[in-house]
């Protein structure tokens, strides 16, 4: 009997065992074709950016654009990196614009939408209403800048370029309904134990929205690694330039040379033109597309949340 008996569990797992019909495996295989062809259609732009920015100008000119550059050139990159030091100390104020700026603003949003997401919360209504209202109506462009510049005296600093973007009523209503999700037996089982509000703020809740924090956050340096705006109103210092700035006072300027010598027909140095354009592309990009596969679970995380109930 002991001799047979370890070999009769793996004869009931053969028997037991179901084959995979082959039409599931077909649709399997073309469901994959089909994810693959459009992941593949979503990354020919990209591409194109690229190739472009090592293509001449001329040929650009000539033939338009191609997935592979027909007369390779580095113009663009070398006007582009003319003076690198400049380059490297606006990517410096950019990632701490972008960095200070989203940990502030994923701060402040989290803990306001945890404390309209509570029901026990009195006037949650109307407090929520005074931030749907900002939505519809503000100050304007000549308010905020008397405000900043001239009561707080922000002219030529950094915390301009933080302040403006720092709190999103959108992504406010985002992060309270998905910290509404959040089972409330989860919190009133904290507060039996003696945990405080904080506590169950830090140790609880924030480890549950995970995914929503993810995604807010890619939100809010996003909004910070493209603005330029700001910059241009509140920043005249060319150390204080952030990337986007910069990059846009060198297409301006590439533009400003080109109608001098349209219309004057003085001759120039011929700059670049649309491979310099693809090129601060490709430069101002970069970060974002490293970051976003540390981000990408937690988007994955954020859409199954929910569908499983225990």
């Amino acid at each position: 009997m002991s001799a047979t008996n370890p070999a009769r569990p793996g004869r009931q797992k053969n028997r037991n065992r179901i084959k995979t019909p082959a039409s599931f495996l077909a649709f399997n295989y073309l469901g994959k074709l089909l994810v693959g062809l459009v992941a593949l259609t979503c990354l020919l732009p990209f591409i194109m950016l690229v190739s472009a920015s090592f293509t001449n100008e001329t040929y650009i000119a000539t033939h338009g654009f191609d997935l592979w550059p027909g007369e390779l050139s580095t113009k663009a990159y070398e006007t582009l990196f003319k003076n690198p030091s400049d380059i490297f100390r606006a990517y410096g104020v950019t990632l701490v614009v972008t960095g200070a700026g989203t940990l502030a603003g994923l701060m402040l949003i989290s803990m306001t939408a945890y404390v309209l997401s509570r029901k026990d919360l009195k006037y949650r209504n109307r407090i929520a209403f005074f931030f749907y209202f900002t939505t519809l109506f503000n100050g304007g462009l000549i308010s905020t800048y008397i405000f900043l510049v001239r009561y707080l005296g922000l002219k030529n600093n950094l915390l301009a370029l933080i302040l403006p973007l720092l709190f999103n009523v959108f992504y406010l209503l985002i992060m309270r309904s998905f910290m509404a999700s959040i089972p409330a037996s989860i919190i009133e089982s904290a507060k039996i134990d003696g945990a405080g509000e904080m506590r169950v703020y830090v140790q609880l809740v924030l480890p549950l929205a995970k995914p929503g924090l993810a995604t807010i956050g890619l939100f809010i340096a996003l909004d910070y690694w493209n603005d330029w705006y700001n910059a241009m109103l509140y920043i005249s210092k060319q150390a204080l330039y952030p990337l986007q700035y910069l990059l846009y006072n060198m297409i301006s300027s590439a533009q400003a040379l080109a109608r001098i010598a349209s219309q004057t027909q003085v001759a120039v140095a011929q700059l670049p033109s649309q491979s310099l354009r693809m090129a601060m592309a490709v430069v101002a990009m970069g970060p974002i597309l490293l970051v976003y596969p540390f981000v990408q679970k937690y988007f994955v995380k954020g859409i199954t949340i929910g569908a499983v109930k225990g």
